[in-house]
């Protein structure tokens, strides 16, 4: 099975309108630009999105939303994006806010095939609004469901043409759960190397869980705030 694809254009050419899919990432850092980029170009409306954040107002997911591409965001945190923030309280836009810890377990769930499992995140909150609860060891717990994605779309340092993945650093965040978890998933990296080489006790996702890869170019790796003392 050949997971090589050319380009980002390739990779993404069967997403269609009113999907659900998974972008990985923490803030811009390990955000899958390149296939943002793709789906910006290509079109696609009525979008599902599952992210821990919205990105910002010209990069990343900020860019869907500026062409009103996404009608639904599942987030932990989305205080960086104006478009958004405007989208939402005009009621152009539906967002479901979820605990940063909850949306993490809730991907790895549906990776690891568990339909549903009980978390005290939330409990006594809007979280927690038409939500099964039960009591264990005296203490109330919500029940989470794990999600459903069409598509997950992560980005990785190095891979190799089967899909074998390592990450850089803090980069890896949500996109190792992620990879796992999506019905197809895609990945982008930096540098797509021969088999052999990369070391095997060092892989985080195995090739087994990438659909596609391809090798992504000139990545910007924005920050977004950035903070520094003034010099003496």
């Amino acid at each position: 099975m050949n997971k090589v694809f050319q380009n980002a254009d390739e990779a993404v050419h069967d997403i269609k309108n009113n999907q659900t899919i998974m972008l990985g990432g923490f803030g811009l850092c390990g955000i899958p630009e390149k296939s943002i980029e793709a789906l910006v170009k290509k079109g696609v409306t009525g979008l599902t999105c599952i992210s821990n954040n919205a990105g910002v107002d010209d990069f990343g997911i900020g860019l869907m939303l500026k062409q009103k591409q996404v009608k639904k965001m599942i987030s932990s945190y989305v205080g960086e994006n104006k478009e958004f923030e405007r989208q939402l309280l005009s009621g152009e836009l539906e967002v479901d806010l979820i605990p940063q810890g909850t949306l993490a377990e809730r991907c790895r769930a549906a990776g690891a095939g568990i339909p549903a499992f009980y978390t005290p995140a939330g409990v006594g909150t809007e979280v927690a609004e038409g939500k099964e609860t039960r009591v264990f060891n005296d203490k109330v717990y919500l029940m989470e469901e794990a999600f459903d994605s069409d598509f997950a779309l992560i980005k990785a340092w190095k891979g190799d043409r089967y899909g074998n993945l390592i990450f850089k650093d803090t980069a890896r965040n949500f996109n190792t759960m992620m990879a796992m978890a999506g019905k197809i998933t895609i990945a982008e990296v930096e540098e797509l190397v021969p088999l052999g080489e990369l070391d095997a006790n060092q892989i985080h996702v195995p090739g087994i869980f990438v659909h596609r890869i391809f090798e992504g170019k000139d990545y910007e790796k924005r920050i977004e705030q950035r903070t520094t003392r003034p010099r003496d």
